[in-house]
């Protein structure tokens, strides 16, 4: 009987060590994964960055930014830029007139980030060709080039970055990532799909959206107007953020990666790039939005949206303030408000 137990004592000794044992071997194995996984990533991303870098060479530094300013140390600017450059509106990607635009200050010692919707039908000053008319008119006269001066002159800020994306990238992201959460307004029924035909339909509510409704909500304004289609397209972006700073989004970035492919094109390089990840480091940074004001004008049988004078002063403030360029102007009464999203995971994505 004794050297029964004996022998079940020394059993349960070698199963609890093999079992230690089984569970460093799996450990470290996880351990070399990851790291491989990770150091793939990290080239496949150096690779398409590559494929995506597009300076604009004869673009003059403006004189605010007597230096090139570095993300990781520095307040930087960055202009989204969302183009329509499909072959059913027969244009090219330097013709093409801006669908989206937004601009994003970042304050390194804060790591908060201002966002700004440019209403794309914003009657404004086109340095590129020396008149003013809508903003999103200016990519089609002069590409990227034109839209960076046209802004900056908007603002008075020099803009340090820039990242345009066509539809095809923006659907292939989300849909890489598993659809992004977004509180859609109203009822919308046959609102335009990427080829501009009338199939996308909506309920209210909060719901996971795939990339072709993501989108569709995006440049929808056929119930509101630019402003609203503004704040819904930071939504958007905000929640896009959010969904790829998740732990359980790593696994899908190969496919984010894979979906950017040539849909996308920036003047940052790979180190640069990487330098924003500083704002992720303690989660997701706030993030507050801006809003122009303004009001429609037909006076001259063309449909413009004519910004408020005060109200585009205010933002240029907090926009350099925010950068860094003069005294914090926080006590300014402006439109901003933070901007938290919640997530709710008994959502379902809409189809068609």
């Amino acid at each position: 009987m004794k050297i029964k137990q004996k022998k079940t004592k020394s059993n349960k000794s070698f199963n609890f060590s093999l079992f230690i044992k089984i569970t460093l071997l799996l450990a470290a194995s996880m351990l070399i994964c990851v790291t491989a996984y990770g150091i793939y990533l990290t080239k496949k991303v150096e690779h398409a960055v590559e494929k995506a870098y597009e300076p604009i060479d004869e673009r003059i530094v403006p004189e605010k930014s007597e230096v090139k300013v570095e993300a990781a140390t520095d307040n930087v600017s960055v202009l989204f830029l969302g183009v329509d450059d499909s072959e059913t509106r027969g244009q090219g990607a330097d013709h093409s007139r801006t669908d989206a635009l937004l601009l994003a200050t970042l304050n390194n010692k804060s790591k908060t980030v201002k966002l700004v919707s440019i209403p794309r039908d914003s009657y404004v000053y086109i340095p590129y060709v020396g008149y003013s008319d809508k903003i999103n008119h200016a990519h089609a006269y002069g590409g990227t080039l034109a839209t960076l001066e046209t802004v900056e002159g908007l603002f008075d800020i020099p803009i340090d970055y820039y990242v345009r994306l066509n539809f095809n990238a923006f659907i292939d992201v989300v849909d890489a990532l598993g659809g992004v959460e977004v509180e859609v307004p109203y009822r919308i029924v046959g609102e335009k799909d990427e080829f501009d035909r009338n199939t996308m339909n909506f309920e209210p509510g909060l719901q996971l959206l795939d990339g072709r409704h993501a989108l569709s909500l995006a440049r929808t304004r056929k119930q509101d107007s630019d402003i609203e289609r503004g704040k819904r397209q930071q939504q958007i972006l905000t929640a896009l953020t959010q969904k790829a700073a998740t732990v359980t989004s790593i696994s899908k970035y190969d496919d984010v990666i894979e979906a950017l492919g040539n849909n996308i094109k920036t003047d940052m390089n790979f180190t640069e790039m990487k330098s924003f990840l500083s704002y992720l480091t303690s989660g997701m940074p706030q993030i507050d939005s801006l809003t122009l004001n303004g009001y429609d004008d037909m006076s001259t049988g063309i449909y413009y949206y004519k910004l408020n004078d005060q109200d585009l002063e205010e933002t240029k403030q907090i926009l350099k303030s925010h950068l860094g360029l003069i005294p914090d102007t926080s006590s300014i009464s402006s439109s901003t408000s933070s901007t938290e999203y919640s997530q709710t995971d008994d959502l379902t994505i809409p189809q068609q």
